[in-house]
């Protein structure tokens, strides 16, 4: 379906700086216009290849038809890293472990000859050699960090972004104030706080760079038995947060695995082959990676409060993905307020150089007015009735047309609460790794098999894995222990569920370890509640929200209830959809129920080809009782 351009003004009038970040993981495009962020994607959406790394051209071209420009009214661009600095840190590596990495070596260094060693060539080809500016290479932290606090709400706050590894940094601090950030401390290549989580995560058989909200997710299961171990053997972790690794039990420097024989000697096995049965050790190994990964972050947090002495936190990086950790700085943290940017991987460094350009480089001012200048991140394509119901006629589909918003919102309310699966598509596409209610599949929080259904026969993934509740933004503190009126619009904290509204356990339900603790209902609303009590809290309100707060609203004078299960709308493997022809084949590849489509509405029950869908073996195992 092409790009059409919305009526957002004139941008050709405006300085417009678009951002790039590519050729590593989570491709993406971002426009800044006079200062203003128009539009951003990641590429994956588009390609429907899940952190597609490759040049971002759809996302690009995406960017530019949401504004109504071509690649001549673009002022400057902008490219998320270095990667010449990034290619010397490769090949410095290389040569320190050389024989060793040599495997290694000849897989990258065929990819940097032909494409990441010529960025400016690669940006000229996919501005089809229209733009005639010049090209700006930031540092990769400075991105993160400018993604993290430009765009916040505060005027000057402290800076905290832990990522993998950039060029050389893979953790850096600092402060930002005014239309400035200034970074003044970092911990370099191989020691690596998002390195050593992603070590564990392939160690317990999930996917590098995709399995690690796996990990965070396992992590309740099981017991920190193995925290000292860690302390003793791989990381070494100081007050202020700072750490040092010890690199012989790992093989990323040099092999194309994260861990090596000695890591595997250390607890006693190897790597857990994926699709596999998840073990005890597993579940064990990934508590203990929790607690270690939260008390850094915890430490490095206190550190950068007391050398800046600033009352705000920014946070990005991958690991500021990490909403356990989050919610403990929050909570534990001496920041009074925290802001955490919803696309914090690599996808929000494009993100961060245009507006790097724009207030740093460019010494643009920076007014922010109350809450965040990134409009719930809701920053990708919207698609009309017109396009949608063009589409559904073409592939034979059939569906209800209702056009009052009040009608709309009461039917599937009511289908809500008769625990129904609803795929949802409304306005535009959200840009970072949550659904925000834009590309949403939701449920009733309340019902006890939600949790198993919408993993096992609607996203076809491990039943372990937990659900984020939508809850009112008023009622936050209702539900959960956070104060009053606290904004979560991103999906970036954890929080428990409050006392009061959980339910007391017997003697045996109390005493079940592992994967059984998922057979017991332990609150009101056990779709959301983790088996440690927790919950991946967003809050929704009317502004940046509308309709998706409206149907909450209409949900909670139906039930009493304010909150809702909110999980992406894709299957595991795939990206969260994007378009309507994406939304109606995953609906048709799965057991859910019904399909809205802005004003459309799509019952399984009549589509003439309809069937049910089995989970896979591997999936099976998890299922409940």
């Amino acid at each position: 379906m092409p790009f059409e351009p919305v009526d957002l003004g004139c941008y050709s009038c405006y300085m417009n700086i678009l951002g790039i970040s590519a050729f590593y993981h989570d491709s993406a495009a971002a426009l800044v216009c006079d200062g203003r962020v128009v539009a951003a994607a990641q590429e994956e959406r588009f390609t429907r290849k899940k952190h597609d790394p490759g040049f971002p051209q759809h996302a690009i071209d995406y960017c530019l038809a949401e504004a109504g420009l071509s690649p001549e009214h673009i002022d400057l661009v902008g490219f998320y890293d270095k990667p010449l600095v990034k290619f010397e840190r490769l090949l410095e590596t290389y040569i320190a472990y050389a024989p060793v990495g040599f495997r290694s070596f000849v897989r990258f260094l065929p990819l940097w000859l032909k494409q990441k060693l010529h960025m400016p060539r690669e940006l000229d080809r996919g501005l089809h050699g229209r733009y005639k500016g010049r090209y700006v290479f930031t540092d990769h932290h400075e991105s993160h960090a400018a993604s993290a606090f430009f765009p916040s709400p505060f005027e000057e706050a402290a800076i905290l972004t832990l990522d993998g590894v950039g060029e050389w940094s893979t953790a850096t601090h600092g402060y930002g104030r005014d239309n400035r950030i200034t970074l003044t401390h970092e911990i370099r290549f191989p020691h690596s706080l998002g390195l050593l989580y992603s070590a564990f995560t392939y160690y317990t058989g999930f996917r590098v760079n995709s399995g690690e909200y796996k990990l965070m997710g396992l992590a309740p299961y099981g017991e920190p038995k193995y925290v000292d171990t860690i302390r003793k053997h791989l990381i070494d972790v100081k007050e202020d947060g700072s750490f040092w690794m010890d690199m012989s039990y790992f093989n990323y420097c040099q092999g194309l695995t994260m861990t090596g024989r000695k890591f595997h000697r250390l607890f006693g096995r190897g790597p857990r082959p994926p699709e596999t049965r998840i073990t005890e050790l597993d579940m064990d190994l990934a508590a203990s990676i929790q607690t270690v990964c939260e008390e850094v972050m915890l430490k490095a947090a206190r550190h950068v409060h007391r050398t800046t002495g600033m009352k705000n936190l920014c946070l990005a990086g991958g690991v500021a993905l990490n909403c356990v950790g989050n919610g403990r700085i929050l909570r534990e943290g001496p920041f009074e307020s925290i802001w955490i940017q919803p696309a914090a991987g690599d996808a929000g460094g494009a993100l961060g150089v245009a507006m790097f350009i724009w207030h740093q480089l460019l010494d643009n001012p920076r007014c922010p007015v109350g809450g965040d200048s990134q409009y719930g991140s809701l920053l990708g394509p919207a698609y009309t009735n017109e396009q949608i119901r063009a589409f559904l006629d073409s592939v034979g589909a059939r569906y209800h047309v209702v056009q009052d918003e009040s009608e709309l919102l009461d039917r599937v309310a009511r289908l809500m609460a008769e625990e129904k699966v609803i795929g949802w598509v409304h306005g535009r596409m959200e840009f970072g790794p949550r659904a925000l209610g834009s590309r949403s599949i939701i449920g009733d929080a309340r019902s006890p098999h939600m949790q198993s259904v919408m993993n096992l026969k609607i996203k076809f993934r491990e039943s372990f894995r937990p659900f984020a509740p939508c809850v009112l933004h008023e009622r936050i503190s209702d539900y959960f222990e956070m104060h009053p009126n606290q904004e979560s619009p991103y999906m970036l904290l954890v929080a428990p569920v409050r006392h009061d509204k959980r339910i007391k356990l017997d003697g045996r339900a109390a005493g079940l370890k592992g994967l059984d603790r998922l057979k017991v209902s332990r609150s009101v609303v056990p779709a959301i509640t983790h088996v440690d009590y927790s919950a991946r809290v967003q809050t929704v309100d009317p502004n940046r929200h509308g309709r998706f707060y409206r149907l909450i609203k209409r949900f909670e004078a139906l039930t009493g209830c304010p909150v809702i299960i909110n999980t992406s709308f894709n299957i595991r493997g795939e990206p969260i959809v994007c378009s309507p022809q994406d939304a109606y084949r995953c609906f048709m590849a799965t057991n859910m129920d019904v399909l809205v489509l802005e004003d459309q509405v799509l019952f399984k029950s009549e589509q003439p080809q309809a069937k049910r869908h089995e989970i896979d073996k591997y999936l099976a195992e998890f299922e409940l009782d």
